[in-house]
């Protein structure tokens, strides 16, 4: 019987040991997954996502690593695909073991993940928006981008200095439309708003003529608010300003990629949307807490890519860079590093000043966000 007790602790032994393996390569290095849409439909945010975190990670080992340990990326394209991502979630944790996960690009494949992760006890720094991804909170998934809740209280501030009280709302029918949908409908009566008209429209349309035919026919609606990511940014404005309707039209902080405004073209002059400084971190003033990194950032990604940086790669830098410092700071120990996370203060990353807390996994109130607008193809503050 005790042989057959010991054999028996062996093979639970080495069960666990294959479920819950080293998150460090036997060369000493740390195993970082990253789930992104670097190509299909968002590959706009997966793109600079993916490139950014492949610059920091270089920058990283090649100033020594983190402790004297590398990181070793491991990079999965989703496409977007929530499917894609349910698959390499598993694929990162359960067989190469990765120490945390940084993605996915888009709320609705994020929340495919989020369960798997919490399973897997595996650290997961989300780059999609949708609020939903950290409210209710989970313990191991964090997110970068700011809250839509914030994004939607600060279109609605600019919607009272305006005199704007009634609105129609587009959204695409992905997690991130869906969740800021929801945000917009939820909040509007706090500012004396009244959403007269919603439209849902599926994520790969190429015309919106007939809905903005169909919203224009109800004289009572001031402004417009769309939530979606590409293409339909461009294609809302492009199909307004053709059908000669003229109201303003705001859109998510999801606009905040200067290939969204050269998609639209001339439609997108005088798009108002909430974002933070990285876009116009050029004229902030030098005493700003995040200007030292947002113009290293800038100059970096600019220099490297030859194209302008945008907010999500923001996201992407943000993500990568809190877990490198919670590493710095716990070491290579999965819970000390989540529990680092969870308790960092007053990190100055791209999309503003974090400050999580057990309660915030998101780590940024509304002063992350300031309103911009397109003026001559360019994204300026809006005054």
């Amino acid at each position: 019987m005790k042989n057959f007790l010991s054999t028996t602790m062996l093979a639970v032994a080495a069960i666990c040991l294959l479920f819950s393996g080293p998150a460090q390569a036997e060369d000493g290095t740390i195993k970082i997954g990253a789930i992104l849409a670097v190509t299909g439909g968002a590959s706009f945010l997966g793109g600079p996502e993916s490139r950014t975190i492949e610059m920091q990670i270089e920058k990283i080992n090649a100033n020594g690593g983190i402790n004297g340990k590398k990181l070793e990326l491991i990079l999965k394209d989703s496409g977007a695909n929530p499917e894609k991502a349910i698959s390499f979630a598993k694929q990162l944790i359960e067989e190469e073991k990765v120490f945390a996960i940084v993605g996915p690009s888009t709320s609705g494949e994020t929340m495919k993940i989020k369960n798997i992760c919490e399973q897997g006890k595996t650290v997961l720094l989300s780059c999609g928006a949708a609020e939903v991804i950290v409210n209710p909170v989970a313990k191991y998934v964090f997110k970068t981008p700011q809250k839509d809740s914030f994004a939607v209280k600060k279109i609605y501030m600019e919607m009272n200095k305006l005199k704007i009280s009634k609105i129609a709302v587009l959204a695409g029918n992905t997690g991130f439309g869906k969740a800021g949908k929801g945000q917009l409908l939820a909040i509007a009566p706090e500012f004396g708003i009244e959403v007269v008209a919603t439209e849902v429209y599926d994520k790969k349309a190429t015309d919106l003529s007939a809905v903005v035919a169909k919203l224009m026919a109800n004289k009572d609606i001031q402004a417009v608010v769309n939530w979606s990511i590409v293409p339909a940014q461009a294609i809302v404005a492009k199909n307004m300003r053709q059908a000669g309707w003229n109201v303003p039209l705001f859109q998510s902080h999801g606009f905040g990629n200067i290939k969204y405004v050269e998609a639209a073209g001339a439609a997108a002059e005088g798009i108002i949307f909430p974002a933070g400084r990285l876009l116009i971190a050029d004229s902030l003033p030098a005493d700003n807490p995040q200007k030292d990194v947002l113009m290293n950032y800038k100059n970096d990604y600019e220099a490297k890519f030859q194209e302008q940086a945008s907010t999500f790669g923001g996201h992407g830098y943000d993500a990568i860079m809190i877990l490198a410092k919670a590493i710095e700071q716990a070491g290579a120990d999965k819970e000390k590093v989540r529990d680092a996370i969870e308790n960092m203060k007053n990190f100055a990353g791209t999309g503003g000043i974090f400050n999580f807390t057990p309660e915030d996994h998101n780590g940024l109130d509304i002063n992350a966000f300031t309103m911009m607008t397109v003026k001559d193809g360019k994204f300026v503050l809006y005054e």
